[in-house]
């Protein structure tokens, strides 16, 4: 599915990443462990095209695609949710989550919404609700059901249970383990495992930009 080799990624003069190597399996959950500042939120930038590789590659389903810009990883289907949600607040819930969609001018939209919702059922609940309406745990939720809407592959989810109140956070647990049984593949970061152990089918640890299997 995701293949990253001898990747380097730099923000300004700085190097962030150093030679990072990782692959992603069909229908696999691969949790990033690190603490913050280690660089998880960069690789995971760089994944999706935020931020340019400095050296090596980035494979998707065989494509190369580290050249490639972020909207049309986007449309080849890998979803990113952002550690901090970047929702758009005067926007309803259903527009935030219909934005990427909109972006790529997918036919499709109503049929990925209504997939999101059979998912996600409480995002439909608040779907009409604004944006600043909404505490942490269900900003996350509706993160995630933005991220389904492009990631119909491979879903980059950025510390998806940080802030989060545990009810919410169980819940969001549970989402996230069922989106095996949808076909996905995941990318996960956290801090520690405690809320993704059971999920997680292979775990790397980062530290310094730097990635070794644990």
């Amino acid at each position: 599915m995701l293949e990253i080799s001898k990747l380097d990624v730099s923000i300004g003069s700085v190097t962030i990443l150093r030679d990072v190597n990782m692959t992603v399996g069909e229908r696999q959950f691969v949790g990033l462990i690190g603490r913050n500042g280690a660089g998880k939120t960069t690789l995971m930038r760089a994944i999706m095209g935020i931020l340019p590789a400095k050296a090596g590659g980035i494979t998707f389903l065989g494509k190369a695609v580290d050249r490639m810009p972020t909207h049309l990883r986007a449309r080849g289907g890998i979803g990113y949710m952002p550690e901090d949600r970047r929702l758009i607040p005067t926007l309803t819930v259903e527009e935030n989550v219909l934005v990427p969609a909109w972006a790529a001018s997918r036919a499709d939209a109503e049929e990925r919404l209504a997939r999101v919702y059979r998912m996600i059922p409480e995002v439909e609940t608040f779907r009409a609700r604004k944006g600043l309406q909404l505490s942490g745990g269900q900003q996350k939720l509706v993160a995630l059901a933005r991220a389904l809407m492009s990631g119909t592959k491979l879903l980059l989810l950025d510390e998806p249970f940080e802030g989060v109140a545990p009810v919410l956070a169980r819940r969001l647990a549970e989402v996230i383990a069922g989106l095996k049984a949808e076909g996905f593949s995941i990318i996960l970061t956290e801090s520690d495992v405690s809320h993704s152990a059971d999920m997680l089918d292979r775990t790397y640890l980062i530290d310094r930009g730097a990635v070794t299997p644990a």
